[in-house]
């Protein structure tokens, strides 16, 4: 019989190509994967949480110009426990023998409140100095040295030297994919219905992920948070688009082929997993306008994980479905996942109840989480899982005390200034100590470096002939072209005792003065001090000096603090020509742009997603009821930490609600899209029953894949700021699953109404197309005419005749006329 032919639509032209292309895929992925095992290796994970700040943050600045113009040499706390002070003594000159050991401190002997700061309860305390910064090697290996020196004691080390944040988390990390894909596997095999689809589904996700740690090197360095969480949050933010594809194909592979099945099951995905990704990249999108610079790095890599994630379903898994089908289809099994019918029933008879109860839970969970207790540094946050460092640094700070170091800097040259400012802040409450070049005393003698000596002066200190000196002043003040100096009386001519030594050292290192043995030991010694000090303290453009404070870390006693700080300084140099510095100071900074950020970031992702919403659902009433449930979740989530009184990282604010808002209204959608597609021939109870029936199994998998995810990088990372992140995201969507199974029916039958009026979607009149066909025939679409033979269909609509069949799900019933015959 003659068939009217009609062309392809685009997507099933697509579709076919990369079906029957699924070699050449297998061969680009093969390819791609083999560079990326290489590559992942190539990016530069970045573990310094503060180099994400604004350029014009106080903590930026201050940091820029550390880095410029001084050593910032490492240091260490090392506790030694179990030992008496006479035991401890001989270990300081150990510790101070090991080379690249600058110093260590254990306190005055005579002393007794410097000796109670490093000697009590049986433990010891050095602080030691290492010849070169943190990542030095000569620190490194000191620090290697000092461990051995002591392995046979009870030892707790505090630092920073010789630590990689990244290289713990890589390990973190591996422990949880590996359980995740174990648990993954289990819910797949729960909700699934046939064993063959979860190796599919594994092999997309495995491609997608490497291919995604192997392009992080184009961003030329990423977070360590973004490097560590982004496999996981990539496996349970994505694997919903494999699990679309998988079903569809199965629901296509009952009466097609697999060849036909699997082009028709992708043309009909893509624009599926197209539409449902757009939320969820426009939570992440949303991210990356955060002063907080850590969210753009976050949402570049997630993106391109979303991104990477499409790409292996639409052009990878294919392919697999066609080499797996033969498994697929001698797989089946029962799916495991229950009918909800009776909590169906029980939330829509409900419907007047639950969403005035939800009301003022709103209400009071909006104002609980705007006093959640949020922490800007790590000192405030206590995670299950403590790393051995972590263990360590709490050993030491349970009997000494923690240790607050701030840096001021100030404009370098004017040391009178220096020193009036060193003295007030000696006097400050909670100063424990302060330490620049005007307040450095010389070892025996009652003189700072920046003393200003006469020639006599100097000449008594250095115990050189007078004449000697005053040559040297007079040759100092020439190479300054100061003559005015040289013709009047040079023995009233004062220079700082620090500028000093280092002329009369570049003059003995170049021949013009000699010296005796011992006095050339000496000025070599004391030249090695000066330089070490110089490099620390003093650049070409500023001078730093050291705090020792005994505040926290953060609160409002330090930044308190900080203001007065601010106030104090003030007095002696110029507003905008001095910057404080420390955790203190950037904890200060990070609240300050978390304010602005916390409201960007909930504002710009309930814009993207209610835009999107917008087009999908055609109705303006609608997206405001999803978005309303979806930011419930999101406030309740945030109030449980107020009432427990609990701290979480600010950082987890930000990210988990841009990625609840984003992919956690997928599960709102599915319901709402299922009930309006439902009651156009169900009445509207028996429609939202039906649809929780529907959906239950895509919001079970999802939304268990996705808590099991976080839970997991709670219950197994050491660091706050990820701890935080999955915390906050596993309860988050264990919340936004309850509500949007148990709140969200009796919203949209309350709210039929107002969806319906808000609607501005037009109806176009539908495009028709005479068909006639015989034998086996697919059909798809709104059907017409007359048809002779046996259907097996999901049918809605009116059939006039007569109806033979058993019906599954729904009702066959006639249809009375006006007259009273039934048709």
């Amino acid at each position: 019989m003659e068939q009217t032919k009609q062309k392809p639509n685009f997507f099933v032209r697509l579709a076919t190509w990369i079906v029957d292309k699924r070699n050449l895929f297998f061969l680009i992925y093969a390819a791609a994967i083999i560079f990326s095992l290489f590559s992942r290796n190539w990016v530069t994970v970045n573990n310094d949480i503060t180099s994400y700040l604004a350029e014009d943050t106080e903590t930026r600045q201050s940091l820029n110009i550390m880095e410029d113009q001084f050593t910032t040499l490492g240091t260490a706390r090392v506790m030694v426990s179990n030992i008496s002070y006479e035991q401890a003594l001989p270990l300081a000159d150990t510790l101070k023998a090991i080379e690249g050991v600058s110093a260590v401190d254990f306190g005055d002997e005579d002393d007794a409140g410097d000796r109670l700061d490093h000697y009590r309860d049986s433990a010891a305390l050095f602080d030691v100095t290492f010849c070169g910064e943190e990542d030095d090697p000569v620190s490194l290996a000191a620090m290697a040295a000092v461990k051995e020196a002591l392995s046979g004691y009870d030892v707790s080390i505090s630092s920073t030297v010789g630590e990689d944040i990244s290289e713990t988390l890589a390990a973190e990390m591996q422990v949880i994919l590996g359980i995740a894909a174990v648990i993954i596997v289990l819910v797949l095999l729960l909700t699934s219905k046939t064993y063959g689809e979860i190796p599919v589904l594994l092999l997309t996700f495995l491609a997608a992920m490497l291919l995604n740690m192997g392009t992080n090197f184009v961003f030329g360095e990423v977070s360590f948070v973004s490097n560590s969480i982004a496999p996981v949050l990539q496996l349970a933010l994505a694997i919903d688009y494999a699990i679309i594809l998988c079903h569809r194909f199965s629901e296509e592979r009952e009466h097609a082929p697999a060849r036909e099945a699997c082009i028709l099951a992708l043309s009909k995905s893509i624009p599926e997993i197209s539409s449902s990704c757009l939320t969820t990249l426009a939570g992440l999108a949303a991210m990356m306008f955060m002063q907080f610079r850590i969210g753009f790095d976050m949402g570049m890599v997630l993106i391109k994980a979303i991104l990477f994630s499409i790409l292996s379903v639409f052009t990878l898994m294919p392919g697999l479905l066609m080499l797996f089908s033969r498994l697929m289809d001698r797989s089946h099994h029962r799916s495991f996942v229950p009918r909800i019918t009776i909590w169906g029933k029980f939330v829509t008879k409900l419907k007047f109840i639950i969403p005035p109860l939800f009301a003022c839970v709103l209400v009071g969970a909006f104002f609980l989480s705007g006093r959640c207790p949020y922490g800007y540094g790590y000192s405030s946050i206590e995670t299950e899982k403590k790393s051995d460092a972590k263990l360590q640094e709490e050993a030491i700070e349970a009997r000494f005390g923690a240790q607050n170091v701030m840096a001021v800097i100030v404009p370098a040259g004017d040391y009178d200034a220096e020193g009036r400012l060193l003295r007030a802040l000696e006097a400050v409450d909670g100063v424990d100590s302060a330490v620049g070049l005007a307040n450095v005393e010389i070892e025996g003698e009652d003189h700072v470096l920046t003393d200003r000596l006469t020639p006599r002066q100097f000449s008594e200190l250095v115990d050189m002939d007078i004449e000697v000196i005053r040559l040297l002043y007079t040759a100092y003040a020439a190479d300054l072209e100061e003559y005015g100096r040289i013709v009047n009386n040079i023995d009233n001519y004062s220079v700082s005792i620090l500028d000093m030594f280092l002329f009369l050292y570049d003059r003995v290192d170049e021949g013009y003065v000699t010296l005796d043995d011992e006095l050339r030991e000496d000025l070599e010694d004391m030249h090695s001090r000066i330089t070490d000090a110089l490099e620390q303290l003093q650049g070409t453009e500023y001078s730093r000096l050291i705090l020792n404070v005994d505040l926290p870390e953060e609160g409002e006693e330090t930044f308190a603090f900080l203001d007065d700080l601010h106030r104090l300084v003030g007095r002696y140099y110029a507003p905008g020509t001095f910057y404080i510095a420390g955790n203190s100071t950037s904890d200060c900074d990070l609240a300050g742009s978390f304010e602005n950020d916390n409201v960007l970031i909930c504002v710009l992702s309930i814009l993207f997603v209610i835009i999107i919403l917008l087009f999908t659902f055609q109705s303006v009433g609608l997206p405001i009821l999803l978005i309303l449930v979806i930011q419930g979740s999101i406030w309740i989530n945030f109030a449980i930490p107020s009432i427990r009184g609990t701290n979480i990282f600010f950082m987890s604010y930000l990210v988990v609600s841009s990625i609840q808002m984003g992919a956690n209204i997928d599960y709102a959608i599915v319901i709402s899209s299922r009930y309006q597609e439902l009651k156009r021939t169900m009445p509207p109870r028996e429609a939202m029953i039906e649809t929780l029936n529907l959906a239950f199994p895509t919001v079970f998998t999802s939304g268990t894949i996705l808590t099991c995810a976080g839970t997991l990088i709670a219950k197994l990372t050491s660091d706050a700021a990820i701890y935080g992140v999955g915390d906050c995201l596993g309860r988050g969507t264990i919340i936004s699953m309850v509500l949007v199974i148990g709140v969200l029916p009796g919203i949209l039958l309350l709210g039929d109404t107002v969806i319906e009026k808000t609607a501005f979607n037009i109806k176009y009149p539908a495009l028709t197309q005479a068909n006639t066909a015989s034998g086996r025939v697919y059909l798809d679409g709104r059907v017409k005419g007359t048809i002779s033979g046996k259907i097996d269909a999901e049918v809605h609509g009116v059939l006039e005749g007569d109806v033979t069949a058993v019906v599954h799900v729904n009702k066959a019933s006639p249809i009375r006329q006006e007259g009273g015959e039934d048709r």
